[in-house]
């Protein structure tokens, strides 16, 4: 009776940690397929913000010509009256 009691109090935690840590195991791949899917969004946050970047550069760039190209028009207006 005693190897009973003994078996129980040694089995049973082992038993509780296997149906505990089951549930966390059986999502492992979706985990990782998240883990993979976010880091590839990374990615092309990271592409989608260098992009932006340079945008914003010839965005300026044009801003610049159109500041140059509108005193360039003032002075011809100014010229001819």
């Amino acid at each position: 009776m005693l190897i009973w009691i003994v078996l129980a109090l040694v089995l049973l935690p082992f038993v509780a940690l296997a149906l505990a840590v089951r549930p966390v195991l059986a999502r492992l791949p979706q985990l990782r397929r998240a883990a993979v899917a976010l880091q590839r969004r990374a990615g092309e946050a990271e592409a989608l913000r260098d992009s932006a970047e340079a945008l914003q550069q010839r965005a300026e760039g044009v801003q610049r010509q159109l500041d140059t190209a509108s005193r360039r028009l003032a002075v011809i207006k100014a010229k001819r009256g």
